[in-house]
């Protein structure tokens, strides 16, 4: 009696061993058999001066300020260039998942600006999956310092396809192939048409701090003399609060969109023109299925 119940055991446990394995392998066919997004490729909806592939969500409203301080080897008379400041002020939401709009105000040459992103593509994996993220950005820009132009020659249009990817849970890299076109160049000289390629990563240090960087390289010729211009590169950190998400970099730009850190970045890395900057995003639902009015995204 005692043999046949240890082979019915043995029987039972061998019968449930080979349930257990069927059944986790018909959820691993699952898995592979239905797409995944892959999301958070960045933080924010920027990089550090540049957007990124990310979109707000529906009904989700973000407050954007940014400063940058002036030129850290103006000397200690300009405390290292925090007695100057430049200002940005946007807000940015959004009408769907993948379709935002947004408005911005910028200190220097008082530019107005306005813009609109839609995520062709987002990344995902199991069946079908897609290796990338696409993003197409819009933007149009008014610049109204200078009272004397017209105010057709005040605009400036820029478009970008912005090509991200997210290798793990640390690592992510986006391309942005961009075009400018200013109505009137602000120096005498410099082209109309410009043509960028912005290269922009991301490393995930924990679960709320992220290393950040982005340089943006433009195919004209650098003539100090015509257009006294040089490529923006920028390092930061991202820190997310709970409420807020806190990035604070080191750039050579001064300007906060893409018509001025792009096209009009006069200072250099390798002569100390690094300006201290800082931007504070908080986001907003408006969305009634949401508990709370305020979140980070």
């Amino acid at each position: 009696m005692k043999s046949l119940r240890l082979i019915f055991i043995f029987i039972c446990s061998a019968t449930a061993s080979f349930a257990q394995d069927d059944l986790l392998g018909e959820l691993s066919k699952q898995d592979s058999a239905t797409r995944m997004p892959v999301t958070a490729t960045f933080k924010s909806t920027r990089i550090v001066n540049g957007h990124s592939v990310e979109t707000m969500k529906k009904n989700h409203m973000d407050f954007r300020i940014s400063h940058r301080f002036g030129r850290l080897n103006s000397g200690a008379y300009q405390f290292f260039g925090l007695d100057q400041a430049t200002m940005r002020l946007g807000f940015e939401y959004g009408l769907t998942d993948r379709f935002m709009i947004g408005l911005g105000r910028s200190t220097s040459q008082k530019v107005y600006d306005s813009f609109a992103k839609f995520k062709l593509l987002q990344q995902s994996t199991g069946a079908g999956s897609i290796p990338v993220s696409v993003t197409l950005f819009g933007g149009l820009t008014a610049a109204t310092l200078n009272k004397e132009l017209v105010f057709q020659d005040k605009i400036t249009y820029s478009a970008q396809v912005l090509i991200a990817r997210k290798f793990g849970e640390r690592l992510s890299l986006q391309l942005s192939p961009t075009y400018l076109h200013r109505n009137h160049p602000v120096v005498t000289g410099d082209e109309k048409v410009l043509l960028a390629l912005g290269f922009g990563g991301r490393y995930k240090l924990s679960k709320r701090v992220s290393l950040n960087g982005e340089y943006f390289w433009t195919a004209r010729e650098k003539n100090t003399i015509t257009a006294p211009y040089h490529d923006s590169m920028s390092f930061g950190v991202d820190i997310e609060t709970g409420g807020h998400v806190f990035q604070l970099h080191f750039t050579n730009s001064l300007g906060m969109i893409e018509q001025q850190f792009i096209g009009e970045t006069t200072g250099t890395w390798g002569k100390g023109d690094i300006h201290y900057g800082f931007n504070i995003s908080r986001t907003f639902s408006f969305d009634k299925k949401s508990k709370g009015s305020g979140k980070t995204y």
